[in-house]
């Protein structure tokens, strides 16, 4: 899975994506990858969206929210409809 957070300062996750133009880029398999930091501009969540990416909207520092998406990710898998 390809995750995405907006941020001013690579840092923390702290702007909402129409206000953010630079996003951090993640791969999720078994654990988290730095992949690339890209420049989306105008309609970035378009682009997002085209690109494939899963924009994960918090806020925090990017571990620590990357670490709750992806906690909540291997919950969800773990459970069971009845």
């Amino acid at each position: 899975m390809r995750l995405a957070v907006v941020s001013s300062d690579g840092k923390n996750v702290d702007l909402h994506l129409g206000k953010g133009h630079t996003i951090y880029i993640y791969d999720y398999e078994d654990e988290l990858s730095f992949v690339e930091m890209r420049k989306l501009g105008f309609k970035s969540k378009i682009k997002a969206d085209d690109a494939g990416l899963k924009l994960v909207m918090d806020e925090g520092p990017i571990d620590e929210v990357l670490k709750r998406y992806t906690d909540h990710v291997e919950f969800m898998k773990n459970q069971s409809i009845i």
